[in-house]
C-alpha cells in the first residue's frame, strides 16, 4: 500500500531538537525529516516524547535546543496562530471540541483563519462577510461529505460517541486546508470498525487532498500498514528511523518498544 505513494522533497525538517521541562529531559537532540505527501509516524512508549515533539512542530511548546525547517523557513521558535497561517493543523489526543456546537459549526471553527471580512461586516452580516459565509459552508459540506458525517451534522458533537467525535476532530483540521496535518492518536479509544474506518480516511486524505501526514499511534498494525516512514522515540531519544520494515527488523526498538521479534 504505501511502497506506491508518491514523495516529494524535504517539507519539515526536525534538527537537533532539545526540550526540558524544569529538570524533567522530554526531548534529546532529536533530528528527522517529512516529504511531502508522505504519511510520517511518530512511535514510542508512553512518555517517549512524542506529544512534546507535535506541540514543538506546532508552536505550543518552544525547544531550548534545535531548529525546524518548514518549506525552508528555519526557526527555532512558532507560536500555533503563525503554524496555522502556514499550513499546519493538528489533531488532539484528548478530543477538543466545542461540545455545544453542532457538527458543522465545530468544522466551520476551522475556517477562521480563512476569513477576511472586518468585524462589523460579521456583525451585520452583509457584503463579503455573507459571500464568504456561503463559501465556507460550502467547504464545510464537501468535509462533511468526504469523511461520511452527513446524517449528524447538525447534532450537538457532546451528544455522539467517541469514534465519531475523532472523525469531526479531523473534519475541524481538515477545514483549515492544511499543507501538514498532525494527527496525535488518532485511533486511541476506538474499536476495530472505528479503527478501519480512520485508516480509510486517512489514506483518503493523503491520497485525494496530497495532504503530508505526522501520526501518532500505538497500534503497531495500523502503523505498519499506512506508513511511509516511522521514527522512533524512546525516553525522548531518537532510537530508530525508516520504512516499516527497517522499524520492524531494528533491534534497538524491539528492545525498547515492540518487545519481541517478529
Amino acid at each position: 500500500m504505501t511502497d506506491q505513494r508518491k514523495t516529494g522533497d524535504v517539507m519539515l525538517s526536525v534538527d537537533n531538537i532539545a526540550l526540558s521541562f524544569g529538570g524533567v529531559r522530554a526531548l534529546s537532540d532529536v533530528s528527522f525529516d517529512v516529504r511531502e505527501g508522505e504519511i510520517r509516524a511518530i512511535i514510542g512508549p508512553n512518555g517517549a516524547g512524542k506529544s512534546s515533539m507535535l506541540n514543538v512542530i506546532n508552536g505550543v511548546y518552544h525547544p531550548q535546543q534545535g531548529n525546524i525547517s518548514f518549506r525552508g523557513e528555519v526557526r527555532r521558535r512558532m507560536d500555533p496562530h503563525r503554524a496555522a497561517a502556514q499550513g499546519i493543523a493538528r489533531t488532539f489526543q484528548n478530543i477538543a471540541l466545542f461540545k455545544g456546537m453542532t457538527v458543522l459549526d465545530n468544522i466551520m471553527t476551522g475556517r477562521n483563519l480563512k476569513m477576511r471580512s472586518s468585524l462589523l461586516e460579521q456583525a451585520i452580516y452583509i457584503g463579503r462577510n455573507r459571500r464568504e459565509e456561503i463559501a465556507h459552508r460550502a467547504k464545510a459540506e464537501e468535509i462533511i461529505d468526504f469523511l461520511q458525517i452527513e446524517h449528524i451534522r447538525k447534532t450537538p458533537v457532546g451528544r455522539l460517541p467517541y469514534g465519531l467525535q475523532k472523525r469531526v476532530e479531523l473534519a475541524r483540521a481538515l477545514a483549515a486546508e492544511p499543507t501538514l496535518l498532525l494527527l496525535d492518536e488518532p485511533m486511541a479509544g476506538m474499536n476495530v470498525e472505528e479503527k478501519q474506518d480512520m485508516c480509510r480516511f486517512i489514506l483518503d486524505v493523503n491520497d485525494e487532498f496530497g495532504t503530508t501526514i505526522v501520526l501518532i499511534e500505538h497500534d503497531m498494525g495500523v502503523v505498519m500498514d499506512i506508513c511511509d516512514r516511522i521514527v522512533v522515540l524512546d525516553y525522548g531519544r531518537k532510537i530508530g528511523d525508516g520504512t516499516p520494515d527497517e522499524i520492524r527488523n531494528n533491534k534497538a526498538v524491539i528492545d525498547a518498544y515492540l518487545g519481541v521479534s517478529h
